[in-house]
Formats: C-alpha cells, structure tokens, sequence
C-alpha cells in the first residue's frame, strides 16, 4: 500500500467519509489564494503575473528588486490577453522597460520607469506573445485582428516602435508574416539578423502539425525591421510534427522542440539544408501543449548547456543537457522552466505536491527563497494528501491508463474500520491537457474532508508521447469516457474507495467526459459539468477561431460527420442519465456559451432528471470572482452530500428540482 493510501488513518476521531470538518475552507481557496503565472527576469529583477480574486480576478504585473517586492500595474489595469481565447505572453520586459497587453480591452502599455504609457488602443486588435528585440528599440507581438465581424479573426506577426511617437489610436504595429491561419513565437536572434516563428493552418492545432520558420530581419535607418528570404526549418507537409518553442542560444544557433521521434524533444536547426540534430533523445517530453502563449520548456545558458523540464509518467523533472549527457537537477518542482538570474541562480513558478505554488529564486540543491506563496496554508502535513500515480488496464487490451490517486487525509480525523472512501473523479479539460501532481484545491478541499480522488490521465493527455496523444482521435467521448471508467473499476476492484459512491467532476472538455459517463455507465452517482461541453454540433459552428477546426481530429469534419457529432454529443444521450447533475456555468463565456448548459438542463428536467443549473455573471470560460468561485466549491459540495445521502447545511442545499429557470448567481 502507498504512503498516500495510508494517510487515510492519520486522524484521531473517528466520522463516516466526506463528513470531516475541513481546515481547506471555501474563504481560504475564494478569497485568500492569488493566481502565480509567467515568472520571467530582467537582469537581477523577477517578474511574475497574480490574478486577484479579491480583485475581481485583476490580473497585476509584479516585480521583485532588490529585496523588495512590488505592483508594476496599477488599477485598474488588467495584464492579460485574449488572443486565441486563452492569451499568454501578455507582457515582455527588456533593461527595465516593460511592454504589457490590458485585458479589458486589448491595449498595448509601456512602463519605463514611471506612468504606463499606451503604444495601441487595441481598438479591435489584440496582442500577444510580446517580445522585445535585443536592443529594446521594437516590441514583436501576434496580433489578432477582430476588426471585421463576419469573418474569422486575421493573424500576423507585428512590430511597434518603442521609441516613435505615434497616434496610439492609429498603431497597429507594422506586418512582417500573414497569411497563416495561426502565428505564435516571434523570436529574434541574439544580434538581431534573423528572426524565428511558428505557424500552423486550419485544422490542424499547435501539437497537431506547426511549421518552424525562419528570415532574415533587415532594418534601414529609422523604418521598422521588416523580413526577408523566408524558409522553413521543420514542419513540411511530407511529415506531421509538432514544433514548438523556438529559441536561439547564446551562440545564435536555434533550437526547438519537436515529436518527429514520437516524443518532444529538443533540436538545433543549424542550416537551411542540414537535418535537425537531436541533442537528448528521450522517451519523455520536453514540451507542453500549445494552449497559451509563452510557454517555456527549457532555457540555453550562458555556459552552453541548456536547462530543460522534462515530463515522465505524468510527473515533472528538471535536468541539465550538454553534449547530449543527461543530468538530473534538484530544482523543486517547477511549472516552466526556470531562468536564470543575473549572478544569483534561478527564478521559477515552484509548484510541489504538498504546499501552494509559490514564485520562488534558488539554487539547484538548495532550499529555494520564496519571493510570494499564493496562499499560506493553514494546514498539518498530514491534512495534505499526496500524489500516488497508479496504472491500470484499460479497455480491449489497449495498453496502460495513467491516474494520480489521492487517498483521503484529514490530521484529526479518519474514517470508521471498516467504511471506504467515496471517490471524487477528476477528468481535466482540454482535452488535451494533463492532471499533474501539483498542490490543488481541486483534490484538496475533496481529500481533507473524506473523499478520495482519482485525478485520470485518459488517452489524448499530454507527457505519454504522441502516440498516447493520438488515442483521443476521432474517439474524443469514447477513449476519455472508457479510461476514467476503467480507472474506477481498478480503484473499487483493489478495494481503494466504495464502489456506490462515486462522483465525476470535469469543466469544459471534461465536462463532456462527465456527461456521457454518466450516460454510458451506472458507476457513477451523480457528476458536476463546469462551463461543459453539451453539442459538439454547437461547439463547431459556435465557439472562437482556435478551436473552430479543434473537433475535425477529435470527433471529424463537420457537418460530413454530423451522425458522429449528434452520438457523441450529452444532448442526445439524455435518456441515459438517470442520476442528479449539477451545472455551473459563466455569462460571459465564448469558448462553451451558456446555452449549452441551458439546453442540457431542459432537457434534463422535461425527463424528470434532478438537476440544477447555476449561472454567474461577469465570468468566462474559467471562474476568477471571489464570490463565485466561494459559491461554486459551496455548491458542488453540498451536492455530492445531498445525493450521497450525507449531513449537509440547510442553507447550502442544492435546488435540484424540475423548474426550466436557472439559478443566477
């Protein structure tokens, strides 16, 4: 048995599972706890993004300078992009000047030294991935064009003037690459001659098939660099790869991230007609799906080798590569790769298993000196259930599915001998994502007051290699549906958790993964769909430009698969769930609008389906409100006590009723 199976007996009293009063309160996860993100440094300077929730989920740029910590933005400035929905690379720093995109309405900013001054109004553009050239002169951003409303928003590659002064309502950035359906990446070499992107075209998404491309970057006296001689290095339509991450090391050579062997793994692209040179190979990956902007696998260092993250079985590594030796690295647990500080070793977003993630600047094999934690947690070590990845056998002999397994663990309380766990399943969105080991409220607030979770890396998750990626295709509803199940039957087969009570839970992807479970087995008790996919027929003709073609690999081209699309869809399945379900679900929402889950409901409640559906103004695709994230935890568990039949407070009780209104939050 697992260290993590046995926290389960640590506490001293004894209740029944998912009675246990709980330290992880919903003021604690709501109000207390800030988002960390985007860790980057600037010579000695660290900067890093929080989102607030106390703020109404503001985002602020903040910096540490020597010793001290301070807001670089102030209110109410937002430093976030909605470029491809999901943003990233919302702002850039270079010898102390600092560019950054305000969410609210696509502005571009920059901060040297005093009052924030505005290089764009936006006005219907918006950027991201913003990068400064060497010199800091020019700022290199993505910009998406949303101008013209009956057609999809343009991509291009722009450059701004830092120092021009311009009419910010009239500065859109000059174009150096259209064309493509998708941009990201712009990378200028170290001095300045040459510059790298990313580029991919419908329907293809980013760890589908890219294009890594490369020009020449000329400038002219005072006009704005433009490109030229254009070519690919990698990417060509004879074979699907996935590249991604460019960078240029310190000698000016590129690298990049490919899966050419199956795996992302890193490559230096030395001429225009030699093949890429894999410096590691590997049977795990270095890379992360292409969801935002700005994401950092690995860092070159000044001493030639190259710091890199690497993802095994689910979990997260830091090594060190030079001359194709492999050496691991004791650097905590971080999210991104680490960077380097000028003289004073690394920064990183750290994000262990058993503390909340904290931005962090260190040495490997040293405790590293915590600059902010997102929350201190009130709890004992052993209120913190741990990660136990399991394997199981998944359906039709296929192979291996991959889980993390989290026993309940409460320091003053344990279960009656005998009772076993209620298990909360944990399906992640994307679907092409990843459940990882990292401190979460998710898991948190179920394991500290008795329930087990089993966090399921079903086909179609990342860190498994491409192949394990490409179960999911033209299967999404089925292969996903299929492993969470089959991870449960191994959980209750081997005696972990009680087999009638278990719950699902999973927000956008995953909640189509909830739903149709709920339809395709009688395992599950009820289940929880956040801001959920219900009609992949909708979700195709109705949600953003990233991942209108998102479904032609999961599901196939739409409308010549409709038949596909209504089977695989929860609104056509309602017949089949018979247990309650819960909905909670954003106004502001583009990505799954809000009437997928109206429908769902309907439909629900006109067969006699126990459900409620709760709807919060001012959020999108992803709870950032204090108030509603506290009501959502409130309320979903409440609704597991409810239908488990365990003691719950009058005044959270779930309305679970027949009435077609929603309940506005």
């Amino acid at each position: 048995m697992t260290q993590s199976s046995t926290s389960a007996t640590t506490g001293t009293g004894v209740r029944p599972y998912g009675t246990w009063p709980s330290p992880v309160s919903a003021a604690l996860v709501a109000g207390k706890t800030v988002s960390l993100s985007d860790v980057r440094v600037d010579g000695r300077d660290i900067y890093w993004i929080e989102g607030r929730p106390a703020e109404g989920g503001r985002r602020v740029l903040v910096r540490a300078r020597a010793g001290q910590v301070e807001d670089v933005t102030p209110a109410p400035f937002d430093v976030g992009t909605r470029v491809h929905e999901y943003g990233g690379g919302a702002y850039a720093v270079c010898q102390g000047i600092i560019a950054f995109s305000n969410r609210r309405d696509g502005s571009l900013w920059l901060v040297e030294g005093g009052t924030p001054r505005c290089l764009s109004t936006g006005a219907g553009l918006w950027y991201a991935d913003l990068t400064f050239s060497p010199d800091g002169r020019f700022l290199f951003c993505v910009r998406e064009d949303h101008r013209a409303e009956d057609e999809e928003p343009a991509a291009a590659i722009v450059v701004l003037d830092c120092t021009a002064t311009v009419d910010p309502a009239f500065n859109g950035g000059t174009p150096l690459v259209m064309g493509p359906d998708f941009l990201s990446s712009p990378r200028p070499s170290p001095d300045g001659r040459y510059m790298a992107w990313i580029e991919w075209d419908h329907p293809a998404m980013p760890w589908d098939a890219t294009r890594l491309r490369v020009a020449t970057l000329l400038q002219e006296g005072d006009d704005p660099p433009r490109l030229a001689a254009p070519w690919s290095a990698a990417g060509d339509d004879a074979q699907m790869e996935s590249v991604i991450e460019p960078c240029w090391d310190a000698a000016g050579r590129l690298l990049a991230l490919s899966d050419r062997s199956g795996w992302w793994n890193l490559y230096r692209f030395d001429t225009t007609s030699s093949p890429p040179v894999a410096l590691a190979p590997m049977e795990a990956e270095i890379g992360q799906p292409h969801w935002v902007f700005g994401l950092r696998s690995y860092v070159p260092l000044a001493d030639g080798s190259i710091l890199a993250m690497v993802i095994n079985d689910g979990d997260t590594r830091m090594v060190s590569i030079r001359d194709g030796v492999v050496t691991p690295l004791d650097l905590g647990h971080p999210s991104g790769c680490p960077v380097p500080v000028e003289r004073d070793g690394f920064a990183w977003l750290d994000a262990p298993p058993d503390n909340a993630a904290a931005v962090v600047r260190g040495q490997p094999g040293h405790a590293p000196q915590v600059l902010r934690r997102a929350t201190e947690l009130p709890l004992a070590a052993a209120d913190i259930a741990r990660p136990a990845p399991i394997h199981f056998p998944l359906p039709g002999g296929e192979g291996t599915g991959h889980a993390f397994f989290y026993a309940p663990a409460n320091a003053r309380y344990r279960g009656p001998d005998g009772e076993k766990p209620p298990l909360v399943v944990v399906a992640h969105g994307g679907p092409t994502g990843r459940a990882n080991p990292a401190f979460s409220f998710k898991v948190q607030w179920w394991t500290s007051r008795g329930f087990a979770v089993v966090d399921v890396n079903y086909g179609g998750s990342t860190g498994f290699g491409r192949a394990y990626r490409q179960r999911l295709e033209r299967q999404w509803g089925v292969v996903d549906v299929d492993d969470c199940i089959a991870a449960c039957q191994y959980l209750a087969t081997t005696g972990q958790v009680d087999p009638a009570r278990i719950v699902i839970r999973g927000s956008s992807a995953g909640g189509l993964t909830v739903l149709l479970a709920l339809a395709r087995s009688s395992l599950f008790a009820a289940g929880t769909s956040l801001y959920g996919v219900t009609d992949l027929r909708a979700l195709a003709q109705d949600t953003h430009k990233f991942e209108s073609r998102y479904l032609d690999t999961l599901v196939g081209p739409y409308p010549a698969d409709e038949a596909t699309y209504l089977a695989r869809s929860p609104i056509t399945q309602v017949a089949d769930i018979r247990v309650p379900v819960l909905f909670l679900q954003g106004l502001d929402d583009r990505v799954v609008p809000p009437a997928q889950a109206r429908s769902m409901v309907a439909a629900l409640r006109g067969r006699g389906v126990p459900c409620a559906l709760y709807e919060f103004e001012g959020e999108g695709h992803g709870f950032r409100q204090e108030a509603t994230i506290r009501q959502a935890w409130e309320l979903e568990l409440a609704f597991y006590q409810q239908v488990l039949r365990l003691p719950v407070s009058p005044a959270l009780r779930v309305a679970l009723i027949a009435d077609p209104q929603p309940s506005h939050a």
